[in-house]
């Protein structure tokens, strides 16, 4: 019975999900390697929270929101969404469930369309739902509008009429038209200024209370992530080197690159500023990874096993998840 129940409670759950990218070298373009972008990645978000997705770029936090989304195949692996292994739908299958699982992206001017209005944007989700032209799908429109922070008569607007932020506001709008249960947030507030990130975090999280909504949340700002997300995973070159609950990540970090992560937070009062943990630079190959640990050459603790053995996902506490054996034996 208690597993149905937390089956229920969770959303979304990927199982040892991986997918190789070939790299072509030669005249024939014949296979030399491959690019291990999504490499044994699991993890659960449960109905109404935020899972953190964190890590340098090119480490494979988009790739992994691309396979969520089905926008690429993977090559093994379950992707499991309210018990359906959307893996094995064909597309027509998936396109019901489609509305449900929404994104916001990066750059919300490249994912506007130019000659679109505001309100024609927005609309296209309302068409898809079934709402008929008229009264009903005007006071849906203005009501979606107003639950971003915008104006009903911002509707008749173009995308370049906006600023970064209210644009944003638009595209967090048109995610919403479809009625989702989870939005994935790829970097929505890379692209913006510093004080209007506050003011798109603080809605998604009252979007989040109103609508029960679910969050995978990406992006490579530990301070964000530590005030919107209930459970972080730190990702480095395709895996996860650690998950735990936002609270014990931050008090009790085991992993030598998320302690990195942390150390170098900037602190707000210069007299209490942290021992920074300077790692050595990553002077490999980045798209062709090794034998043993991905972060070997850069580790502190390594010693000759780490470059030999495939490191395995250990428990340290009863949420908690770490990718180093020296580290889960602290």
């Amino acid at each position: 019975m208690e597993s149905k129940s937390k089956d229920k409670q969770m959303i979304l759950r990927v199982q040892n999900l991986k997918k190789y990218f070939p790299i072509r070298r030669g005249f024939f373009q014949k296979i030399a390697g491959w690019v291990k972008a999504v490499d044994d990645v699991s993890f659960e978000i449960e109905q109404g929270k935020t899972l953190g997705l964190v890590g340098e770029s090119g480490c494979g936090k988009t790739t992994v929101a691309r396979l969520i989304l089905k926008l690429l195949e993977p090559d093994n692996g379950k992707i499991i969404f309210r018990g359906i292994d959307i893996g094995e739908l064909t597309e027509k299958e998936m396109k019901p469930l489609r509305k449900k699982i929404q994104i916001v992206f990066q750059d919300p001017f490249g994912s506007l369309n130019p000659r679109m209005t505001t309100g024609l944007s927005i609309e296209e989700g309302l068409r898809i739902l079934g709402i008929k032209r008229g009264k009903k799908r005007k006071e849906r429109l203005e009501k979606l509008l107003k639950m971003v922070g915008m104006s009903p008569e911002s509707a008749d607007r173009y995308p370049h009429e906006f600023s970064g932020g209210q644009r944003q506001r638009i595209c967090i709008a048109r995610a919403l038209s479809v009625d989702p249960s989870l939005v994935v947030c790829d970097e929505p507030i890379s692209a913006l200024d510093v004080s209007i990130q506050a003011q798109i975090i603080n809605l998604l999280k009252d979007l989040q209370d109103r609508l029960g909504l679910s969050y995978l949340f990406i992006s490579h700002d530990l301070n964000v992530v530590s005030y919107l997300c209930s459970t972080i995973s730190v990702m480095y070159k395709g895996q996860i080197m650690e998950s735990a609950p936002a609270e014990e990540l931050f008090e009790n970090p085991r992993h030598p690159y998320t302690l990195s992560l942390i150390s170098a937070i900037p602190d707000p009062a210069p007299g209490l500023r942290r021992k920074i943990e300077i790692l050595e630079p990553d002077l490999s190959d980045s798209l062709i990874t090794s034998k043993g640990c991905r972060f070997q050459g850069r580790c502190p603790m390594e010693e000759p096993r780490c470059l030999e053995e495939e490191i395995s996902f250990e428990k340290v506490g009863e949420k908690h998840f770490v990718r180093c054996w020296k580290a889960a034996k602290k």
